[in-house]
C-alpha cells in the first residue's frame, strides 16, 4: 500500500498528527514555522519572524503573517475531515493590525473552526506576537470534497 492510500484511510487530525510527527518539509520548514497544537477543530503554529521575512521598508512582510494564519485557519479545517475527504481554500480575508519584526517572536497564530458543513467550512484566525498582541487577523472559507 502507498503512503497516499494509507493517509485516505486517516481522519483529518490522524493526517496532520502523522505529518507534523515526522519531518515536515512543506512550508513551515520554508519559513520556519512549526505546530504547537494540533486538536480537532483548533491548530497553533508558532515562529520567529526574522530579517529574511522582511519587506523593503524594514518590517515583516504581511505574506509572512498571512501563510501563518493560512496554515493554522485550514489545518483547522483539515483536522476536521473524515477518512477520504479533501479541502481548498475558496477564499482568505487578512486583516493586519500591527506590524512585525524580528523584535515580535516568538509569534503564534491560532485558527479556529467556525463551522463545517457538508460542502464548506469557515474558520477564523489570530496572530499575535510574544507579548500577546494583536498582529493580524483572518478568515477562510474552504470548500470540502467528499468522493
Amino acid at each position: 500500500m502507498n503512503a497516499t492510500v494509507e493517509l485516505a484511510t486517516l481522519s483529518g487530525l490522524e493526517q496532520l498528527r502523522a505529518a507534523f510527527g515526522g519531518t515536515f518539509k512543506g512550508i513551515g520548514k520554508t519559513l520556519n514555522f512549526r505546530a504547537v497544537t494540533l486538536e480537532e477543530g483548533r491548530v497553533e503554529f508558532e515562529g520567529r519572524p526574522d530579517e529574511s521575512v522582511y519587506n523593503p521598508i524594514g518590517t515583516v512582510h504581511g505574506g509572512y503573517a498571512a501563510t501563518l494564519l493560512d496554515s493554522a485557519m485550514a489545518c483547522a479545517v483539515h483536522s476536521r475531515l473524515k477518512p477520504g475527504q479533501s479541502y481548498t481554500t475558496l477564499e482568505l480575508k487578512i486583516a493586519y493590525h500591527r506590524a512585525m519584526t524580528d523584535e515580535s517572536g516568538p509569534v503564534r497564530a491560532e485558527g479556529k473552526i467556525v463551522s463545517v458543513g457538508r460542502r464548506a467550512a469557515f474558520a477564523e484566525g489570530r496572530l499575535v506576537d510574544a507579548q500577546g498582541r494583536l498582529c493580524a487577523s483572518g478568515t477562510t472559507t474552504c470548500l470540502v470534497v467528499t468522493p
